[in-house]
């Protein structure tokens, strides 16, 4: 291989994040970090202790100069605590306090926690305007549905997060929020004119730019007078024309996970990698699909493309050129005082709302009504079990099990239901709907978005199904007057 072959393909793997199985780095990952890779995403499958964490970055560090990213939103997409539930509630709650202070201080938490562990790169915050109350994949991960508010609290998340020397990834541009299709299994369409994008979606990116956000992650989602068909992240018009031109930003750009089905069933991993840096991204996150042949055949098909002149090699430089000065400003920071550990709960119990007067607990029998995880949030715990140890918990699928059995196991005891996003589900909302027509007593534990509620009973919105957010629930019903007592 000539030199001036080696010099271009290690312009194009200094494009690529990639991710893999397990707690330690494969070798592959390892080698290819030494032949320029641009570096990784990590995924909850990939943290176990975060001392462990540490020794993992710590070894990818020694083997070649990689960005290390992950998506830490606190809330319901956690990484660093993917096991457990995450200590800080999400954007949802924030924007509920709506205390930018507040948020610019659990962000700078999290910013912390990720740097004493190694982590460069948080891809965070969401900075969409939620506003289809049906979205399958944003919904409490975003601040709320006021572009002003999310503004403000992007603003302050970047703020707060890259005080510690981790960069911030504000997503989904141009916006998520108007959607109601999940861009892990096809392309969302916002079909609104430019003046609404401009009104409502840009506004929280445009903040995210003032604050000096070192990064932003493109959406597979189309804008048709934007992007025509084509999803932002491969998009000229969205990524050179409307982010680069029209609102100035120079930083990084990062497309979302090209392993989506948004990009694989269309163009596939090389073809989308190409498409993805013609239109002016800079780094690449592959997602967890792609193991070390995908990734030799993606660096080959970007290198085939600047041999063909699909892609210029001025692209590939600016590319680099932009990474660095990224790594250079993640180097340079100094470590920062840690927030209070009792941050993220402090936040939680400000956001919580109960709507009615609930009885002290007897014998109580919790109904957790089960919710298919997204895949951007995956299998994280969540419900409020940990902190009623005295009662008996059951989590049911509403089509497994009827109003009338769960009655009958509640006779004579306090009845607590917990949904989540109990909105977007038919079932879910006629399970608990026949429950507390039954039983108005009975005290409805809303983790998701509160958009839908019965009538009659006790209320607790959380705001998110972070473990903040369950703890600071149960403490509205254990406290004072309200103790259990079998």
């Amino acid at each position: 291989m000539s030199h001036s072959d080696r010099g271009l393909r290690r312009l194009a793997a200094g494009t690529l994040l990639v991710a893999f199985d397990g707690t330690s780095a494969p070798d592959w990952v390892l080698r290819m970090l030494a032949d320029g890779l641009g570096g990784v995403t990590l995924f909850g499958f990939n943290v176990g202790e975060p001392a462990a964490l540490g020794g993992l970055t710590a070894a990818l560090r020694a083997a070649g100069d990689p960005v290390i990213s992950l998506d830490e939103e606190g809330g319901d997409v956690t990484r660093l605590a993917y096991h457990v539930g995450s200590p800080y509630p999400g954007n949802a709650a924030l924007g509920a306090v709506d205390d930018t202070g507040l948020t610019r201080r659990v962000y700078r938490a999290i910013g912390s926690e990720l740097a004493a562990c190694g982590v460069t790169l948080d891809m965070a915050p969401d900075a969409d305007v939620n506003t289809a109350a049906d979205n399958p994949v944003i919904g409490t991960r975003a601040f709320g549905d006021d572009p002003a508010l999310v503004a403000r609290h992007t603003m302050a998340a970047v703020e707060g997060l890259q005080s510690t020397g981790v960069a911030a990834c504000v997503k989904h541009f141009p916006g998520h929020g108007a959607t109601t299709v999940d861009s892990h299994l096809a392309v969302p369409v916002v079909d609104v004119p430019l003046e609404v994008l401009r009104a409502r979606e840009l506004v929280p990116f445009e903040a995210a730019i003032t604050a000096g956000t070192k990064s932003i992650m493109t959406a597979h989602v189309a804008v048709p007078v934007l992007t025509g068909d084509r999803p932002a992240t491969l998009s000229p018009a969205a990524i050179t024309g409307l982010l680069r031109d029209d609102l100035g930003y120079n930083g990084v750009v990062i497309s979302d996970a090209l392993d989506m089905q948004a990009i694989t069933d269309g163009v596939g991993l090389a073809g989308g990698a190409v498409l993805s840096l013609a239109a002016g991204s800079d780094l690449l996150c592959l997602g967890p699909k792609p193991g070390p042949d995908d990734v030799e055949r993606i660096i080959a098909g970007i290198v085939a493309a600047v041999r063909d002149g699909r892609l210029a090699a001025s692209r590939l430089e600016e590319a680099a050129a932009r990474t660095h000065a990224l790594r250079v400003w993640s180097d340079s920071r100094a470590s920062v005082p840690a927030e209070p550990a009792t941050v993220g709960l402090d936040a939680a119990r400000r956001a919580v709302r109960l709507d009615g007067a609930p009885g002290p607990l007897k014998d109580p029998l919790v109904v957790e009504v089960d919710t298919p995880p997204t895949i951007a949030v995956g299998d994280v715990p969540w419900g409020v079990a940990p902190w009623l140890p005295q009662a008996e918990v059951v989590r049911v699928r509403p089509a497994e099990v009827s109003s009338a059995e769960l009655l009958g196991r509640a006779a004579e005891r306090s009845l607590l239901v917990v949904v989540k996003d109990a909105h977007r589900y038919a079932d879910s909302r006629a399970l608990v709907s026949e429950l507390v027509a039954a039983r108005p007593d009975a005290i409805v534990i809303e983790m998701g978005l509160p958009v839908w509620r019965p009538g009659g009973a006790a209320y607790i919105a959380t705001y998110g199904a972070a473990r903040a957010n369950a703890q600071a629930a149960m403490e509205l019903l254990t406290d004072g007057a309200a103790q259990v007592r079998s």
